[in-house]
């Protein structure tokens, strides 16, 4: 089996090669070995599958500690790499990376939500430091929030300051840059003209299909807090039904065999 140093060259690796690469983020060890069974060559976490799974909202009100302990048991439960969504990194970003670090994960999406460009970029540098010192060249997707709704910034000019963002931590060390909420073809495409850098997009209503994407020249997509939200809305739909009607019919057409069990045996 690789070791946690080659597993992060591996994940780097992905993010220039022949394919897109595809996250279908995951919140628990049941989704993440379901996602490595079906083929994928690398993992990511979500914080809200995480954070929601364990009884906090998203937004970091979940303890840095709980966060790597889940990432800490999903990287033990699967043989491919694993890269982690550790939203702003917490309190203390090199304690965080230094427990990225001991958790066996090999990456994280490090979002600076909107806030100081200088103070994210040192976030992502000592990041980049720590994982050194540690042995570990962790993969730093670096995210900028400006696209998303809650910012407010003027649309007008959020493709400039986006780039700006992006090239500041590109030169603090990040791997990759991720914009979420940019979901047309056209900007999609001035990013990846613009940068020449790997870039991350987010699934959401709109976004072209993934040999799209591919065209275009994104290096990097992953579904975020999608996969989990997912899971929840299909509990949700079965308890309506259980409660409303008495019948079990979605949930009968929605479970997956028992045989599957087999995904945790060792």
């Amino acid at each position: 089996m690789a070791t946690q140093a080659e597993k992060a060259e591996l994940f780097h690796a992905l993010h220039g090669g022949p394919e897109i690469l595809v996250l279908p983020n995951v919140w628990d060890c049941a989704s993440a070995r379901i996602v490595e069974e079906a083929g994928f060559p690398a993992i990511a976490t979500t914080s809200a599958g995480v954070a929601n799974a364990l009884g906090y909202p998203d937004g970091e009100h979940i303890p840095a500690g709980e966060m790597l302990a889940a990432v800490a048991r999903i990287a033990a439960c699967v043989r491919v790499p694993v890269t982690a969504d550790l939203e702003r990194g917490y309190q203390d970003i090199a304690e965080t990376a230094a427990g990225l670090v001991d958790s066996g994960a090999i990456g994280l999406n490090l979002e600076d939500a909107g806030g100081d460009i200088a103070q994210h970029a040192a976030r992502i540098a000592t990041v980049r430091r720590v994982g050194r010192e540690l042995g570990v060249n962790l993969v730093i997707n670096a995210r900028s929030d400006l696209y998303l709704d809650r910012i407010g910034f003027d649309p007008a000019s959020r493709f400039d300051r986006s780039c700006e963002r992006a090239r500041a931590y590109i030169d603090a060390g990040a791997d990759c840059v991720f914009v979420p909420g940019v979901t047309d073809e056209d900007t999609i495409r001035r990013f990846v003209e613009t940068l020449h850098f790997p870039l991350n997009v987010l699934i959401g209503a709109g976004t072209p299909p993934l040999a799209r994407l591919q065209e275009l020249g994104v290096a990097r997509v992953s579904a975020g807090s999608g996969l989990a939200r997912a899971a929840m809305g299909m509990t949700r739909r079965i308890a309506q039904e259980l409660k409303a009607s008495g019948t079990y019919d979605t949930m009968l057409q929605a479970a997956i065999p028992y045989s599957l069990n087999r995904l945790f045996e060792k």
